[in-house]
């Protein structure tokens, strides 16, 4: 039974591609919670219809914007707030996309046009949604914008390739202007470094298995799930995080603090000493003997 923390507040959802996506979640969930939203997403991904059945259901409108043009995100804005009745409460930014991580070139042999499309499309275009929404004034004081992160952003997974750096520069932008926004109107700006998750675009990523098990092996809560994460948002949303801005906040069970677990160490992970280039060292250590 939803609490209604949402109650009166109207936000924008960026993402919501099916009903795999984070964002689909976050939508039903803010509806659930009183809230009245529009969604949106590229013309492209609106082709394939999916979000039509969600606008449906949650008795919302949906507006077609290129996340990276200013003049349609200008439009959005404008339009979902006559649309909604009023200034904006709160945004959620889950859009990424790397044509390098797609078409899969090895991270030493990116073609840097690709770069450019993935740093543009999924992180610089937080800055354009919230320069964007600055410029026209169109929060309300105590509004909330939250993006979706990976850890990646901090540490290296070999496969995530280019997305690392968009993920890095997605959250060094919230904190840069979750800092201007919040000395005028209050407005909080954080990123969420969420689970491995199972979504379209997750499970594109190379490795994407190994990456979920690894995680909810090493997690003493385990992974933390895309309906959890929507709850997450909606907290983030609320009243109840006025205070909340300029943070990567993991949500992820534990695992960005986590060495080693005993179950990756009981069950998970058997070394056979694959990695070992010192033949005396390996029977050293793992009792095996030279062959």
């Amino acid at each position: 039974m939803s609490i209604q923390l949402l109650k009166g507040k109207r936000g924008i959802i960026f993402g919501a591609l099916d009903e795999n996506s984070i964002a689909w979640k976050v939508a039903e969930k803010a509806h659930e919670n009183g809230a009245k939203i529009v969604l949106t997403n590229a013309p492209i991904a609106l082709r394939m219809g999916e979000i039509f059945k969600l606008g449906e259901k949650l008795n919302a409108e949906v507006i077609p914007a290129d996340i990276t043009q200013v003049d349609d995100l200008e439009n959005l804005f404008q339009e979902s707030m006559k649309i909604l009745g009023g200034k904006i409460d709160f945004v959620l930014h889950s859009v990424g996309m790397s044509p390098n991580v797609r078409k899969g070139l090895h991270y030493a042999n990116l073609d840097y046009n690709y770069m450019n499309k993935t740093l543009d499309v999924s992180a610089i275009s937080l800055h354009k949604v919230l320069q964007v929404a600055y410029q026209m004034d169109a929060m309300n004081e105590w509004g909330s914008v939250v993006a979706l992160s990976y850890i990646a952003a901090q540490r290296t997974y070999s496969s995530y390739s280019d997305m690392a750096q968009a993920k890095a520069m997605l959250e060094s932008i919230a904190r840069s202007f979750g800092y201007h926004y919040g000395k005028k109107c209050k407005v909080r700006v954080n990123t969420i470094s969420q689970s491995p998750t199972v979504t379209t675009a997750g499970t594109g990523v190379g490795g994407f298995k190994s990456f979920y098990a690894y995680a909810n092996c090493m997690s003493p809560l385990g992974n933390a799930s895309s309906d959890e994460c929507a709850d997450y948002c909606v907290v983030m949303f609320s009243d109840l995080t006025r205070k909340v801005t300029m943070q990567n906040l993991f949500h992820d069970g534990g695992y960005s603090t986590m060495g080693i677990s005993d179950t990756l160490i009981q069950s998970c992970f058997t070394c056979q000493g694959e990695c070992f280039d010192d033949l005396e060292q390996k029977e050293k250590i793992l009792g095996l003997k030279k062959k």
